[in-house]
């Protein structure tokens, strides 16, 4: 087991890859905690639940709302938990960001910690401590950052997930590799069998590294207000394809991935050889969506991108497989680019 720990003004979290997850009880206070999953993942873990309290969402994004998070709010005033309690979530990244939410505004705060369920999680959604809910259509609109006081990432989990959920998890290891850690991406790129297998210490070590990363990232720029902002590479316009489309995030993040290199090499920031392996790697996993949408359907949602300060967004490109540099560049310019780039498609 690889014990990562992150640093924050004022916090410590842990981060457990390779823990068991059943493990999670001996963590737990003994009493005033509840657990906040989905039924996908109660179905196939919850007869090993801790014997607590369970409340079970429908799974997906239809549950990021803030009805979802009145109505917990509510069960956890019924059930008599103060300022003491304690949620745990077991899931994957909606799970922990409507968890971590919960336990950022119920009485002001409580603690709280995560079983990481689903490579997404594992690799990104669950370190870090955003939690968001989405707001009319627009991703994550409404969001606090908490930071867990552990996650366990037990790779052995990720053997039940359906292949479109290991594949969108897939995304933001790649995204990490591309962004700050070369090796990993070499090592992503010369495994592609042992990962479609799902091979278990394999996984390990790339949720490891992954997780390093992001942690010393995140130790360093806990707010986004500076490097943090690179983690974003491919959200801008993953993003708005996520919510036109309706898929997965990570397929709609390795879209944007394409479309943030292709204006990369536009500024000649990376070469065409660089440029081409990562879009070679997204499309050998089968990452990529159609990119169908009309300039007018992405504008209207990069427009409310919280990344955007006034006639300006923080766009993250690629210096090369393993560098990323953050620059303000007009909204105008970024949707001139795509309607170029879908132009010549």
């Amino acid at each position: 087991m690889e014990k990562i720990t992150i640093n924050t003004p004022g916090f410590r979290s842990e981060i457990l890859v390779g823990e068991r997850w059943d493990a999670v009880a001996g963590l737990l206070p003994e009493k005033d905690v509840i657990i906040i999953t989905d039924d996908n993942v109660s179905r196939l873990y919850g007869d090993k639940f801790p014997k607590i309290p369970v409340f079970s969402l429908s799974p997906g994004e239809e549950s990021k709302k803030l009805e979802v998070i009145e109505y917990l709010a509510e069960q956890l005033l019924l059930a008599g938990i103060d300022r003491s309690g304690f949620v745990l979530a077991v899931g994957g990244g909606v799970v922990c960001d409507i968890a971590g939410f919960l336990a950022s505004v119920y009485m002001r705060g409580i603690r709280c910690g995560y079983v990481s369920s689903t490579l997404l999680s594992q690799v990104d959604a669950s370190t870090g401590g955003k939690n968001g809910v989405n707001l009319r259509g627009t991703k994550n609109m409404l969001g606090t950052i908490r930071q867990p006081e552990f996650v366990i990432c037990d790779p052995k989990m990720l053997q039940t997930l359906p292949e479109h959920e290991y594949l969108s998890g897939l995304a933001e290891l790649i995204k990490t590799a591309v962004i700050g850690d070369k090796e990993l991406f070499d090592l992503i790129e010369k495994s592609f069998e042992k990962i479609m297998s799902r091979d278990t210490d394999l996984l390990a070590i790339l949720v490891t590294k992954s997780v390093r990363f992001k942690g010393l990232v995140v130790s360093e720029d806990e707010k986004e207000t500076g490097l943090r902002r690179i983690l974003n590479f491919g959200h801008t316009f993953g993003h708005a394809i996520e919510m036109q489309k309706g898929v997965k995030h990570g397929f709609a993040v390795a879209s944007g991935m394409v479309l943030a290199t292709e204006f990369s090499f536009k500024r000649k920031y990376i070469s065409l050889v660089e440029k081409e392996r990562i879009i070679r790697l997204l499309e050998r996993f089968k990452l990529l969506t159609e990119l169908d949408l009309t300039g007018n359907q992405i504008g209207k949602l990069v427009l409310h991108d919280k990344k955007k300060t006034g006639t300006e967004i923080h766009f993250v490109f690629t210096q090369g497989i393993g560098k990323a540099i953050v620059e303000k560049v007009p909204v105008n310019e970024v949707l001139g680019f795509y309607n170029k780039f879908r132009d010549k498609k």
